[in-house]
């Protein structure tokens, strides 16, 4: 496998590939494993692939949530595929698109053999709700290696971030210290992320 060079800043390079709409649709190419960055409407999944891969807009940040429909697939430094797939539990939409939705994400997460690990968002602010828990079911079955991101670490204070880390841990089984806390504002969690997913890499 050629691994790219790290660009002058230190980073690896990155761009977008296509939009897969089947969640068997192959990814034209090299073939490289693949890491999904999943998790509810609104809990920031294009921001954080912005902040791991170091660029302002590589994926685009929308202020309406929901608008990811398709599993958006980016080349990063020749390693990996990143997958940014739709968020679940956006209730504005119709039935018919979160039917639509929630098949191309559960197949694709179930069923797809490249798929080598997932990181999976959870707003720090937030109780873990039924869509949440729906998830973390479906990736307990797949038992596939998951790294819980916790986003918008920004929106609380330093004092309430054990208190919450702790409670989205008992909701999941999941240890407070398996968690990475993260905010694409202040730029927090940045390094320890990259190097996490560069571990999820084989």
């Amino acid at each position: 496998m050629k691994v790219e060079a790290p660009s002058p800043r230190g980073l690896l390079t990155s761009e977008y590939v296509l939009s897969l709409v089947r969640a068997d649709q192959p990814i034209p190419g090299p073939a490289l494993p693949e890491l999904a960055l999943a998790g509810r409407s609104n809990v920031g999944k294009s921001s954080l692939l912005n902040l791991l891969v170091g660029r302002k807009a590589l994926a685009r940040v929308s202020a309406t949530p929901g608008k990811t429909r398709a599993l958006n697939v980016f080349l990063w430094g020749g390693r990996c595929y990143l997958v940014d797939i739709p968020g679940y539990g956006w209730s504005k939409a119709g039935q018919a698109d979160r039917a639509s939705w929630r098949a191309l994400v559960t197949h694709y997460v179930a069923d797809r053999p490249t798929l080598q690990g997932v990181l999976w968002l959870l707003d720090i602010r937030r109780d873990p709700s039924p869509d949440d828990l729906a998830f973390g079911a479906l990736l307990a079955e797949r038992k596939l290696p998951v790294m819980p991101v916790l986003t918008k670490g920004d929106k609380i204070g330093r004092a309430q971030r054990a208190e919450r880390m702790a409670a989205i841990g008992r909701a999941f089984g999941i240890p407070a210290e398996e968690m990475l806390v993260t905010s694409a504002l202040t730029r927090e969690g940045q390094e320890e992320l990259r190097e996490a997913v560069l571990a999820f890499m084989p």
